[in-house]
């Protein structure tokens, strides 16, 4: 049965209070009536199905459309979407529940489940000893850091260095829960490396010609690093922006540097005069090796044939002295008469005890004339 206690007090009120039978009542047309009072009816409760029929009334089911759209709403706001540069990582409870890849995906709307969306093919860099400032006039404004810079060479000289780190996320789950303020702590190890590294370095070596093995010794180092405190990251790139001595000394460094850099032209040069000259020298003395293996190998052949050419006239000699010396004789006037550099003058026989011999006046006229003598005469 239900009780509508309202509705009964109401009633009560309406009703008139009987008087009392002693002098000490109080009229019920004049006097004051006593406030009404609830009535215990036995320690019942109030009516616990009062509120329920209010919501069945046409105002209460309002509330009950307003309810379901605000649990739709919840529901619709568990759908979220992950960026193709980004992983997703859903936690429930604030606990790591699950990795999930770019796209389209539903969790357990708030409180129950969140998600973290951390870019993992974004390039991040850090700066060590300089910080990079807005740009002015075209032209990138660097804020030097001393502290960060000065380190300690392995010949005990210091030298300022700035560099700079680029990397990336490898594993988004190490990246968010495993360190914080993972910046910081790239580039504390990224201090910590180089510092190593210049350490065991020369001076002249960071300075110079080392700063390629200076920079590739430093990003392996610095991924060991990184591995052993699980940040999840990947590093690309270390990358000296200046290696440079303090300014109190620059000056004599600068000199050092510059002889250093003369040296090294100079034998360059050196070097590619000798590059250059030894081939030349070396074909030259090849072909005269090779032409004077040609002239023995001639001479030697021409001796050979020579010498059989005159075995063969002695043993034909041999065989018949007279008819050989004749055919010597006529085989040399035959030469020296064929000679068309040899002047000749054919005399008939019998006319050379008459003849009066005639020197070739043309060819002396030719030939240039002696200084006269100093006594004089012709």
């Amino acid at each position: 049965m239900n009780w509508d206690w309202d509705k009964l007090q109401e009633k009560r009120q309406r009703q008139p209070r009987p008087s009392s039978s002693g002098g000490g009542g109080r009229d019920p047309g004049g006097g004051d009536n006593e406030p009404p009072r609830r009535r215990d009816m036995g320690g019942l409760p109030p009516d616990p199905l009062r509120k329920i029929r209010e919501f069945t009334t046409p105002g209460g089911k309002s509330l009950w459309w307003l309810a379901g759209g605000v649990c739709i709403l919840w529901l619709l706001s568990g759908i979220y979407i992950v960026e193709p540069d980004e992983e997703g990582v859903v936690l429930r409870f604030g606990k790591y529940d699950r990795s999930v890849p770019p796209g389209p995906h539903y969790r357990i709307p708030f409180p129950v489940e969140t998600v973290e969306t951390p870019k993992v093919t974004q390039v991040q860099r850090v700066e060590v000893g300089f910080r990079s400032q807005a740009r002015s006039a075209g032209q990138a404004q660097v804020r030097p850091v001393p502290e960060e810079a000065y380190t300690l060479t392995g010949d005990e000289n210091i030298v300022n260095v700035q560099f700079s780190v680029q990397y990336r996320i490898r594993d988004a789950v190490e990246y968010l829960f495993r360190v914080t303020n993972q910046a910081a702590v790239v580039q504390s190890a990224a201090e910590a490396a180089m510092r190593e590294v210049i350490g065991t370095s020369e001076i002249d070596s960071a300075l110079t010609d080392g700063k390629l093995r200076i920079q590739e010794d430093a990003t392996r180092l610095l991924q060991n690093i990184l591995d052993r405190y699980e940040v999840g990251v990947e590093v690309i790139a270390v990358q000296l922006q200046d290696v440079h001595p303090p300014q109190d000394v620059i000056e004599a460094f600068k000199d050092v540097a510059s002889a250093r850099e003369d040296k090294s032209r100079i034998i360059n040069e050196a070097e590619a005069y000798r590059n250059e000259i030894l081939p030349k020298a070396r074909g030259q003395a090849a072909e005269m090796v090779n032409q004077a293996q040609a002239y023995r190998a001639t001479r030697v052949r021409t001796a050979e044939g020579e010498a059989g050419r005159f075995a063969a006239v002695l043993a034909e000699y041999q065989k018949a002295k007279d008819v050989t010396k004749k055919r010597l004789y006529y085989e040399t006037l035959e030469e020296i008469l064929s000679s068309t550099e040899m002047e000749k003058i054919i005399l008939p026989p019998g006319t050379s005890d008459r003849t009066l011999p005639l020197l070739p006046i043309d060819v002396l006229g030719k030939r240039p004339a002696r200084p006269a003598p100093a006594g004089g005469g012709n």
